[in-house]
């Protein structure tokens, strides 16, 4: 049994990977979303990941069919307790922003999809700048007063309003952000090292990294001449970079020598960082959920960081 990791100083044990759950009702349909979410459950994970916006950039789409997905397949599998569900306010069509009224409003929408009394993790999805601190603590504090909200985070956010918005918690006594979510993987470092990094270390927080996987680049798949069928190609401009190179032979080297897929190596590279409790990853098939969980069992060597880490600079 995979140990569980604790989510920086919350009381929430999570599984070392966040199951990302951006693809469901996108492209993977409800019976692929129930598959997929059974495989990571039986290879013990317990931490979901989606947000009040997926899918609506989908024609047709209005927001929130990720949520409902997860929604019916907590009430069909009848484990809601087990599992431990974030999501995020703040980017639906029509929930944008983060007025009290609006997360308000949102979380009550976010409950109905998915069909439970509260929300283990509730981040902010994009911080808007044009609504004080004071007032986004304020209306989260209150939804974790009101047991409809466990814990809160933040996503998307300058160092300088995550920490205006812990020393605002600190002083009133409320509600405190125990996790950030970062845009954090090999090929893309500055977007989370540095000021931001440093500002979550010394507040404890713990960081859950999104693009862990680089749109699927750090998988491994995409290579000179190779081409891709994926609803996510962007990816392949991670190819003409030096850097991109230098990564994916670094990776090759150690998943050979380790016997792991790319994708795992990857994952296991992120997990060892500083501040990372659990990075996400989202699986459209249950065929590459294997690759994914496999990082909970896949402890890098110093030297096997230390040349990723190299080569990723």
């Amino acid at each position: 049994m995979t140990s569980l990791r604790k989510l920086g100083s919350s009381d929430l044990q999570v599984f070392p990977l966040a199951l990302g759950g951006n693809v469901f009702g996108w492209t993977a349909d409800e019976a692929q979303s129930f598959a997929v979410l059974d495989a990571y459950v039986a290879a013990g994970g317990n931490f979901l990941d989606t947000a009040d916006a997926y899918t609506a950039w989908i024609p047709g789409n209005e927001g929130g069919e990720s949520e409902t997905v997860i929604g019916k397949w907590l009430a069909a599998r009848s484990n809601r307790s087990d599992i431990v569900v974030a999501t995020k306010v703040g980017a639906h069509p029509a929930y944008k922003g983060l007025s009290a009224a609006t997360i308000k409003a949102a979380a009550e929408e976010s409950l109905r999809r998915l069909g439970t009394d509260h929300i283990d993790l509730y981040y902010t999805h994009f911080d808007d700048e044009t609504v004080p601190c004071e007032e986004i603590i304020t209306a989260l504090d209150q939804l974790v007063k009101d047991g409809k909200v466990r814990e809160i985070a933040a996503s998307n956010i300058s160092p300088e309003r995550l920490q205006a918005s812990l020393d605002f918690s600190e002083r009133e006594g409320l509600a405190r952000y125990v996790a950030l979510q970062p845009h954090y993987n090999l090929v893309s470092r500055d977007t989370y090292e540095g000021e931001l990094q440093e500002t979550a270390a010394r507040a404890g927080l713990a960081a859950v990294p999104y693009f862990a996987l680089a749109s699927g680049f750090l998988t491994g798949k995409y290579r000179p001449g190779a081409s891709v069928e994926s609803a996510r190609a962007g990816a392949g401009q991670h190819l003409a970079s030096e850097r991109g190179q230098k990564v994916l032979a670094a990776l090759d080297k150690v998943s050979k020598e380790r016997g792991a897929e790319v994708a795992t190596v990857a994952l296991a590279w992120l997990a060892a960082r500083p501040t990372v409790a659990a990075p996400i990853a989202s699986a459209r098939t249950v065929e590459q959920v294997p690759a994914l969980v496999a990082v909970a069992d896949l402890q890098l060597t110093e030297q096997e960081l230390a040349e990723l880490t190299e080569a990723s600079a």
